[in-house]
Parts: structure tokens; C-alpha cells; sequence
């Protein structure tokens, strides 16, 4: 078996973080390719919220250093593609039956801090809904909070990593599955499939970064046969897109009765997107669907605010997709940790592998950097 090309690091998964890293380690001088067995955002990247954003509801968690590294992330991913990455001003109505009004405004505050004073987005608010704007809430809702985040296009985002990284020189390639991995020589020896063309071939790599998303321990497991890989989350989150609920250029962001926050936003012109969900998720990744309690969860959590109820039939699409989470035994998976997790996997002097869990798109860049500084060179 003769390998047709070497490279100095080879990553699996055409997700954000995939091709994020491709695009950092091309551009500082590595030689990279990517395999996809996909297209490429086909899977969890493509499922989002469409947010680059500190992630407020972190703060509940203590995850201060997430929150601050995604905000400062949130105003360099804004002046890079300015195209597709939009500021945002976000609602969040205040609730009596639900978080206090004190504990709101330092929730905001601290958001504000973690941001840096320098931060060119809007600060956070308190705001009269009479008087800033029509609202459509039921009339219980009269006051609450505005602050900034951003709304993006996810996939658009991975295919600009991805064309940023060939131009630098990475080969990246679609439909095209890892169908082994096995060391010789001292390198790693990859066997390929060219779904397109129906061939396989080999390459070599000195590294190996596994970004396959949801399916990251089945190409330990599965593909290269290694067992003691760490425990990984799986978490459904789903989506509903209805024709738009209000006239304004705002999004809203809803607290919910389970401590969970849902947002709805503006999205392609004429509709209003709203999730997500939380769930554990033990199904098939190639068909993730939405199921008939997660539609009812988010009707319901939506209509707790909405003066127009949303039932069944107004909504025109739905998505889902499954975040790998590692595990790091949380009770809910709601309170499972967001932050990226990378573990390096071989055996004695052998070449290493390092498997991605978790990750946000916010925080693509910085992972990249992780990975190029601590683990590639």
C-alpha cells in the first residue's frame, strides 16, 4: 500500500472546526488535507441557532472564560466577514415568575465587562417595550432587557474557511470517507473512498486532528479500533421556522419554566427561526429529525411570550442536529458544558491523534490556534 501524498497534518470532518483548522495550519505553512464524507456543513455546523455570540446563559455555569473568550471572538469573526456575520440587538423580557430583575441587570453587566470596554457592539439596556418599539408579546410583558450579540450564516461561514484554506494550499475533500487508519513507518497510513468516483486510494499523515462531530468516537472505535476513547455527550437540538411573528429587526430571547432559554429571530427576510432544544440522543446521525415533544416544547415555550400563538401548522421547517458534548457527568444536558475539549489518543512513541468534543462556531478560531500551537508543531 503506497500512500499518493503525505501530509504534515490530516483532518477528518468538513464541519466549522475541520475546516477552521485547515485554513489556520495551511496559512502558517503546514501541508493539510481534509476528507468529508459529506458535503461540507453537512452536519452539526449547518444545525445551529445562526449566533456568533458570548453565550449569556454561561454565566448560570460559571463559565466565565468561555463567555469572555466567545466575545471577544464574536467582534474579530464580525470584522473578518462583515458579509455574513450581522450585529444583532436581542429582547429579553422580564418574567415574574422567572429570574429576578436584579439578578438580570448583573447578568448583563458582567456580559458587558467580560466584552471589553472596547467592544464596538451596543451595550445592554433596560427597556420600556411601549415605548422603544411595536412589541408583539402579550400585554403582561411591558419592560425588560436589550443587549448585542450577532446572527450568522453557518454554512456560509465553513465554505469561506474552507476556500480561504485551499487557497493556502490545504486539499480538501468532499464525499470522501476515512475508511482506516493504521501506523507504519511512523506515520499514518489512511485509506480512502472517493464516493463520487467509486475508488479508493491512500495518503500519509505525520498528525491527525478528528473533527468528525457527533461521529468523533466511531472513527476511533470503528475505524482506527481504539477503545479507551473518552465519554462524549450526544445532545439533539431542533429548530422551527414560522412566517415572521413581528415587524421589527430585533430577536427575542425567552427564559423557560425548566431554567432553559429559547431565542427567536429574524431570519431570511420573511420568516421567524426559534429553538432550540436540549435532549440526549442515541439515534441514527444520517436522519436527525425534529420529534413531536421538542415541537411541543418550543410551541409552548414560545407562546409563554407571543401574543400570536404558534401552533402546528404555521410552522414551514424544521431542523435538528446532534452536538458532541464531552461528558462531564452533568445531571441535565442542558448543563453540560459547551467549551471545546481536546484529547490526544496513541500508543507509546507511535503518531497521535487528537479527537475534538465539543466546540462552539464562536469559538472556532481560538481552537484552531490550540490546536497549531500545542499540538501540530
Amino acid at each position: 500500500m503506497k500512500a499518493t501524498t503525505h501530509y504534515d497534518l490530516f483532518i477528518i470532518g468538513g464541519g466549522i472546526n475541520g475546516c477552521g483548522v485547515a485554513r489556520d495550519a495551511a496559512g502558517r505553512g503546514f501541508s493539510v488535507g481534509l476528507a468529508e464524507m459529506n458535503d461540507l456543513a453537512s452536519g452539526t455546523s449547518s444545525a445551529s441557532t445562526k449566533l456568533i455570540h458570548g453565550g449569556l446563559r454561561y454565566l448560570e455555569h460559571y463559565e466565565f472564560g468561555l463567555v469572555r473568550e466567545a466575545l471577544k471572538e464574536r467582534e474579530i469573526i464580525w470584522r473578518m466577514a462583515p458579509h455574513i456575520v450581522r450585529p444583532l440587538r436581542f429582547i429579553l423580557p422580564y418574567h415574574k415568575r422567572m429570574r429576578s430583575a436584579w439578578m438580570l441587570r448583573f447578568g448583563f453587566f458582567l456580559y458587558d465587562y467580560l466584552g471589553g470596554w472596547n467592544q464596538k457592539l451596543w451595550r445592554s439596556k433596560k427597556v420600556d417595550f411601549s415605548k422603544e418599539f411595536s412589541t408583539p408579546l402579550q400585554k403582561i410583558y411591558n419592560k425588560g432587557f436589550e443587549y448585542s450579540d450577532a446572527t450568522v450564516d453557518d454554512t456560509r461561514l465553513v465554505i469561506a474557511n474552507a476556500r480561504d484554506a485551499k487557497k493556502r494550499g490545504a486539499d480538501i475533500k468532499v464525499r470522501t470517507e476515512v475508511l482506516s487508519l493504521k501506523i507504519e513507518e511512523q506515520k499514518w497510513l489512511i485509506t480512502l473512498h472517493d464516493k463520487l468516483n467509486n475508488q479508493e486510494y491512500f495518503v500519509s499523515a505525520s498528525y491527525i486532528a478528528n473533527m468528525a462531530g457527533p461521529w468523533v468516537n466511531h472513527i476511533l472505535s470503528n475505524v482506527l479500533d481504539y477503545k479507551e476513547y473518552s465519554p462524549v455527550r450526544l445532545v439533539k437540538g431542533s429548530h422551527i421556522v414560522v412566517p415572521s411573528l413581528y415587524t421589527h429587526d430585533r430577536a427575542y430571547i425567552f427564559q423557560n419554566n425548566d431554567g432553559r432559554i429559547i431565542f427567536a429571530i429574524p431570519y431570511q427576510e420573511k420568516f421567524t427561526l426559534i429553538g432550540t432544544t436540549d435532549c440526549d440522543y442515541q439515534g441514527d446521525f444520517t436522519d436527525i429529525r425534529i420529534s413531536n415533544a421538542e415541537i411541543d416544547y418550543i410551541c409552548a415555550a414560545a407562546n409563554e411570550y407571543f401574543a400570536q400563538p404558534i401552533l402546528r401548522e404555521n410552522i414551514v421547517w424544521s431542523y435538528s442536529g446532534v452536538r458532541p458534548l464531552y461528558d462531564n457527568g452533568a445531571t441535565k444536558a442542558q448543563e453540560t458544558t459547551r467549551n471545546y475539549v481536546l484529547k490526544e489518543v496513541g500508543i507509546g512513541s507511535a503518531p497521535r491523534i487528537l479527537n475534538l468534543y465539543g466546540g462552539k462556531i464562536t469559538t472556532y478560531r481560538k481552537l484552531a490556534e490550540y490546536v497549531r500551537c500545542n499540538e501540530v508543531c
